[in-house]
């Protein structure tokens, strides 16, 4: 299969780790390699590419800024270390990144961001914004509050659900190792570079190796498992090497590097999601100028809905029908059943006024709707 070329992808999550931001001898932040990373970014961004950035870091910097010895550190003392390194990590990309005109918007997300529904719709509405803005979110695991029971564990699932969240074309995971090799390359030296994955089957987990590295809580398994979530989710993912300069050039010039490749595309694979794993837990129904509206893609707006049924909350699925009651598709609402009574009907400045606050102009957003197209099951 041919390999695909970086220039055919608009929104792009680079991860970079610990390992490759962090000289973990001086406790400091590898800035000439940084600085050409930055680079990097700002190419695909002058060209007009949407680009988030998952950076890992902030407890070795907190370690560092805090001389704490080496070796594990408690759950606490992690959290006091990611509290103290986070600050210094924000403002090292907000730098880099400034120094070529670019904003940069900090999002620090916990596991529960990605996994409930009105915590995930918050942070992908944010997201939404800073890249409408053309800043770069730069996101990392909230370490300052997730406990071992409810942390990702690693940066390479938590980017594999950011490019989820933000519907983004591809990830890329920045590593220590240029790819994946049929066989551990360090034990091997006749192992071969995988070029392109077409799918995550036994065999190619089977290839995975353990992490090696004293700052990474990752390794080849974890990215292996963020392929397939990745994928799942219409997103291509690649691994490649940050241990060079300007390694996103690299992957532009056809560097060495493992393509995953998924069959979907990211708003199919997530209206599928929508369409056919979430239970509704309510109705909407709409007038016949609402659902011509829908149907040629527009988003649902307060104005359209005529009747609201049964008991949801903001991020739940729902029925969507028409005057008739016909199901005409299923969303995730952007309201309340409560509020949602409250504003039916009622035209979008019409909203602030009677609930209070700026709320969203949508009841359902175009990109979280359905429209009967979308087979389920």
């Amino acid at each position: 299969m041919t390999r695909p070329s970086l220039k055919n992808f608009r929104r792009i999550v680079v991860k970079v780790g610990s390992s490759l931001l962090i000289d973990s001898d001086a406790g400091e932040v590898r800035a000439a390699w940084l600085a050409a990373l930055a680079a990097d970014i700002a190419k695909l961004h002058g060209e007009g590419r949407e680009l988030l950035i998952v950076s890992s870091g902030s407890i070795a910097l907190g370690r560092s800024r805090l001389k704490l010895p080496r070796g594990a550190l408690k759950l606490e003392e992690s959290q006091g270390a990611a509290a103290v390194g986070q600050i210094a990590l924000a403002r090292i990309w907000s730098e880099v990144l400034g120094h070529h005109g670019i904003g940069a918007g900090q999002i620090l997300v916990t596991l529960q961001d990605t996994e409930e529904r009105r915590r995930y719709l918050n942070a992908r509405s944010t997201i939404a914004k800073l890249l409408e803005w053309r800043a770069v979110p730069v996101i990392n695991e909230n370490d300052t509050v997730a406990t071992n029971e409810i942390r990702y564990g690693d940066n390479d699932r938590l980017a594999a659900r950011v490019a989820t969240m933000a519907s983004a074309d591809l990830l890329i995971l920045l590593s220590d190792i240029d790819g994946l090799y049929d066989a551990p390359p360090g034990a091997n030296p006749n192992a071969k570079l995988i070029p392109i994955v077409e799918s995550v089957t036994s065999e190619i987990e089977a290839m995975a190796g353990a992490a090696e590295s004293e700052l990474s809580r990752g390794g080849m398994q974890t990215k292996i498992e963020a392929a397939k979530i990745a994928t799942t989710a219409g997103t291509h993912m690649l691994i490649a090497s940050g241990k060079i300069d300007h390694p996103l050039q690299a992957i532009a010039d056809g560097g060495p590097c493992t393509w995953f490749l998924t069959p979907a595309n990211p708003v199919t694979a997530r209206k599928r999601w929508i369409a056919g794993s979430l239970e509704p837990k309510g109705t909407l129904t709409i007038d016949a100028g609402a659902v011509s509206a829908l149907r040629a893609g527009k988003s649902l707006l307060p104005a359209g809905v005529i009747r609201v049924d049964g008991q949801f909350a903001r991020g739940d699925a729902v029925v969507v029908r028409g005057p008739d009651t016909h199901e005409i598709g299923r969303g995730l609402v952007a309201y309340d059943a409560e509020d949602a009574e409250k504003i039916r009907g009622r035209s979008s400045p019409d909203v602030m006024i009677i609930l209070g606050i700026s709320g969203r102009a949508e009841m359902i957003h175009r990109d979280d709707l359905v429209v009967g197209t979308v087979a389920r099951g």
